[in-house]
């Protein structure tokens, strides 16, 4: 079963209970826009971020055309998160829903463009390639509790997994199991890239305070030995050593230093909680998440 499956599955099954976090969603104070470079197809794209009504959700536009930010629209793509419908592609989503999740957005309206008119497949701003940039913008502009057209609030569901659920893939593990708080353990293992070889973090506190200075700062990273490879598959066209962290097999890291001795693990969690977040809608999957990733 793969990821989208299981997630699809679970959604609807006697394995899921939904409760109250006895929290209200929340949304932006006001808009927040920034503009950037993309990593895969190096062009440039701007994000709007609007403040919405409590109980909508977060979702994408572009040029009218709207796509919920759900596993429901999840497409299988290589190195990045995509949602498709109707033909429009919105790649590389994963930092920036991070960011709007680990903040506590549960209500946002995200406004993308670029200056093709022709492209149906457009990217989000990678800028230096971790979830910072977002978080900042939202700290600075604010959170409000969100209300309805009737300008009543909302509270803030999750769901609570009843029985443990584990999924493989290409020698990869996610599993997940009953817990009443949210636990995520995260290993990697690149045996042929000593720089990186073995790591793990682990997070059992998940306040805004604990994404912003744990989670958020960490930065993708690739092995500089595949970056041609990618580059002929039409990949990492906008990628560089200002948005990404490069490790060499044998010269070991070609950046200025981390910003966390593990930093490539905590970035891989970055990414689980982007991901995790399409889940559903104006939801939170409480569970003990554990994950491994080989190469």
């Amino acid at each position: 079963m793969n990821l989208s499956s299981a997630f699809n599955f679970f959604k609807s099954s006697k394995f899921i209970s939904w409760k109250s976090t006895g929290r209200l969603q929340q949304t932006l104070v006001g808009c927040i826009e920034l503009t950037g470079k993309t990593l895969h197809s190096g062009k440039v794209s701007t994000v709007k971020l609007w403040p919405e009504l409590a109980g909508v959700g977060r979702y994408f536009d572009f040029r009218s055309n709207v796509i919920p930010a759900s596993i429901d629209y999840a497409n299988e793509s290589p190195l990045c998160t995509t949602l498709c419908k109707d033909g429009i592609r919105i790649r590389t989503i994963e930092h920036l829903l991070s960011a709007l999740e680990g903040m506590g957005v549960d209500n946002c309206r995200i406004e993308i463009e670029n200056s093709d008119p022709e492209d149906r497949d457009v990217e989000v701003p990678i800028f230096d390639g971790s979830a910072s940039d977002w978080v900042g913008a939202i700290e600075q502009v604010g959170l409000k509790v969100a209300r309805d057209e009737c300008s009543n609030t909302c509270e803030k569901m999750a769901a609570h997994i009843n029985e443990p659920v584990h999924i493989w893939k290409n020698g990869s593990f996610v599993a997940a199991f009953p817990s009443p708080k949210i636990f995520i353990s995260y290993g990697i293992s690149f045996p042929q890239v000593p720089a990186i070889g073995y790591q793990w973090f682990s997070s059992a506190h998940f306040d805004n305070s604990h994404y912003t200075k744990q989670i958020a700062p960490s930065r993708t990273f690739c092995i500089y030995e595949e970056v041609e490879k990618m580059r002929n598959m039409g990949l990492i066209k906008g990628g560089g050593v200002e948005n990404a962290l490069v490790c060499s097999v044998s010269k070991g890291w070609l950046n200025p230093l981390l910003r966390f001795d593990n930093e490539p693990c905590r970035h891989k969690v970055l990414d689980l909680i982007g991901d995790l977040s399409l889940f559903a809608r104006c939801v939170n999957l409480v569970a003990v998440i554990e994950t491994a990733t080989t190469t």
